[in-house]
């Protein structure tokens, strides 16, 4: 008996929360549509992005960007694995407001994460093989909120507009490849 329930505690603890949102509150599921963008030497089969090639000029994209929404509170969660990476400086999740990039969340070869927009470290941890998990939180008009892990790591200023989400990898203005990401259970909620 005693077994049975240690077999049973050790599941629950195994088992992904299925709703892993951050923040308190009610929270609604949303399901937005994407379209897929492969630019340069970018490539996506399924949830897996890849940049294949070296190239430190031009576009180098493949992506996933959701529909533009205006107004309240929308929440990003997703996971993603590095499965390969001979590059650096790479975007993996992007919040676009107004006419361009927002926000994006960057990795660099030692597994650092990173704002692309003034260079301030996200976390670190995010080498080959390990799964990070990301939320961000856009309260359009207030602030933007990432959080790596279940942990709030970066707060900056959300200007009223129109914003949508991207993730994949992109080569930054300062990056290059190759890559390999996946991306996995993503869910957005809005309030």
């Amino acid at each position: 008996m005693l077994g049975g329930i240690l077999a049973a505690a050790s599941l629950l603890v195994l088992a992904p929360n299925a709703y892993a949102q951050v923040e308190s509150g009610t929270w609604t599921t949303w399901s937005p549509s994407y379209n897929v963008q492969q630019v340069g030497c970018g490539s996506v089969s399924g949830s897996t992005f890849q940049l294949t090639c070296s190239s430190s000029s031009g576009e180098q994209r493949a992506e996933r960007r959701y529909v533009t929404y205006t107004g309240g509170t929308h929440q990003f969660e997703g996971y993603f694995k590095i499965n390969s990476m001979g590059g650096s400086r790479i975007s993996l999740k992007q919040t676009f407001g107004g006419s361009g990039p927002y926000f994006l969340l960057a990795v660099e070869s030692g597994g650092r994460l990173y704002s692309v927009e003034g260079g301030a470290t996200i976390s670190s941890g995010a080498t080959v093989g390990t799964t990070v998990r990301v939320n961000t939180v856009n309260q359009v008009g207030t602030s933007h909120r990432t959080y790596i892990n279940g942990s709030l790591k970066n707060t900056v200023s959300s200007p009223s507009g129109s914003y949508y989400d991207k993730l994949g990898a992109y080569r930054t203005s300062s990056g290059q490849g190759p890559i390999s990401v996946t991306w996995s259970n993503i869910k957005f909620w809005t309030k």
